[in-house]
């Protein structure tokens, strides 16, 4: 069953995915902050999981170097709804990200060792596509306000890199 997990994790990152895709068309910038700033969320929980789970040491720098930039992405957004005024809303694609979450770190935390490492590094690759494929394709199209479309525009370069990071590291968790 292990083997199925990071499988079963990039498909249910797709199938949240298409739900975005699907509702972006509708969404305003306030929602839009809301999901971007969930979802930074959730990698921020995902690396704090790795780091008291993974005694790998380049799982655990990986693991830091995403909780330190995300939680430094998400206080930049903070900092920018709280100067335009505005409050993120919260909707279906920001609901389902975090229901989603949920359910992977209480599966990932039943996990120990490599597989834990394995599951972890396997999420965080297919977490990052799905996310930067979201801001490139709808988020960063969407969003109306020029200021949180050049925020987003920095988290997706920022993103892509940590995208290439996980890669590596997956290819070398064994």
């Amino acid at each position: 069953m292990l083997k199925f997990i990071a499988p079963a994790a990039a498909i249910s990152a797709l199938i949240v995915a298409g739900a975005a895709y699907a509702q972006a068309a509708k969404l305003n910038d306030a929602q839009i902050a809301h999901i971007a700033y969930t979802a930074g969320n959730i990698d921020v929980a995902a690396g704090k999981q790795a780091l008291a789970k993974s005694k790998d040491k380049a799982v655990r720098d990986f693991a830091s170097e995403m909780v330190r930039d995300h939680t430094a992405v998400n206080d930049q957004a903070l900092a920018l709804v709280k100067k335009l005024n505005v409050t993120p809303q919260d909707n279906a694609t920001s609901q389902a990200l975090s229901k989603e979450a949920a359910a992977k770190l209480a599966s990932y935390a039943k996990l120990e060792g490599k597989a834990f490492d394995k599951a972890y590094v396997a999420n965080e690759v297919a977490y990052h596509k799905t996310v930067n494929g979201a801001l490139k394709t709808q988020l960063i199209p969407g969003a109306q306000n020029a200021e949180l479309k050049s925020l987003l525009q920095t988290g997706l370069k920022l993103f892509t890199d940590h995208q290439t990071h996980a890669e590596h590291l997956a290819a070398s968790v064994k």
